[in-house]
């Protein structure tokens, strides 16, 4: 069972082996009712309410303040270079939600008794078991100067992967320790980790540091990195190239 929507502005693919109509409902009903409590766009949305000063941020819902909780958690663990506060002073938590959300419907599959599935939000990716012939999943790495290359095929055999870069959606990342400096150095940043929040979350860090993000996943316990610079070359992590085989 497979479809993909358009939920939070992004395409979201949803596929449970095995699975039935009312399973990828629940799973998609899910994704929209973060996209309705998260979204900066969505002017009744809680954070919305929140950075107009509406709800106090003590007041906020019990996964609003998760949400804080580990955003602070991954300020400190990437030396600041994470972070929610934007330099006009409102909040944004889309850099670590999208992750955290996909985690959370992968725990929903689970729970429904489903152990074979592919979660894929606008190219971050959770996936467990294998497809419906029996193959491990695998994921494609998109030149970032031409969409419809692939550069690299992985296998993240139940990890989670997730990309940060400028070539979709332009200067979305910036540095907080130089929020007036426009990220160029790197263009794509490909990593994979334990599940799809610590990917994600890690990623947006490390393609916020620029050339040295890939040195601060390769320093990183669990994950691997491929980045790409605006030159067109390519860096990984010392155990990149086995994410590459079956």
């Amino acid at each position: 069972m497979h479809a993909t929507r358009i939920i939070m502005g992004m395409p979201v693919t949803v596929e449970i082996v095995g699975g039935t109509t009312e399973a990828l409902e629940k799973v998609f009903s899910y994704f929209t009712e973060v996209d309705e409590r998260f979204s900066t766009y969505k002017p009744e949305s809680e954070i919305s309410k929140i950075n107009r000063g509406e709800i106090k941020k003590e007041e906020a819902s019990k996964d609003m303040q998760e949400v804080f909780a580990l955003s602070e958690k991954t300020h400190a663990e990437s030396n600041g270079y994470f972070s929610i506060t934007k330099p006009d002073g409102s909040i944004d938590p889309s850099g670590l939600v999208k992750g955290w959300a996909i985690r959370n419907a992968a725990a929903l599959v689970e729970k429904m008794g489903y152990h074979n599935y592919f979660l894929d939000v606008a190219g971050d990716i959770q996936s467990k078991g294998v497809d419906e012939k029996g193959a491990q999943w695998s994921i494609g790495i998109r030149n970032p100067f031409n969409r419809d290359e692939i550069v690299k095929v992985i296998y993240p055999k139940g990890k989670g992967v997730a990309t940060s870069g400028t070539y979709i959606r332009g200067q979305h990342i910036y540095n907080p320790h130089e929020p007036d400096q426009a990220l160029r150095d790197v263009v794509s940043l490909t990593v994979v980790g334990p599940d799809v929040y610590e990917a994600d979350r890690f990623a947006t860090a490390a393609f916020a540091m620029g050339k040295s993000g890939i040195v601060f996943i390769e320093g990183l316990s669990g994950f691997e990195g491929y980045s790409i610079d605006t030159t067109g070359i390519a860096t990984r992590t010392g155990g990149f190239d086995a994410l590459t085989t079956i």
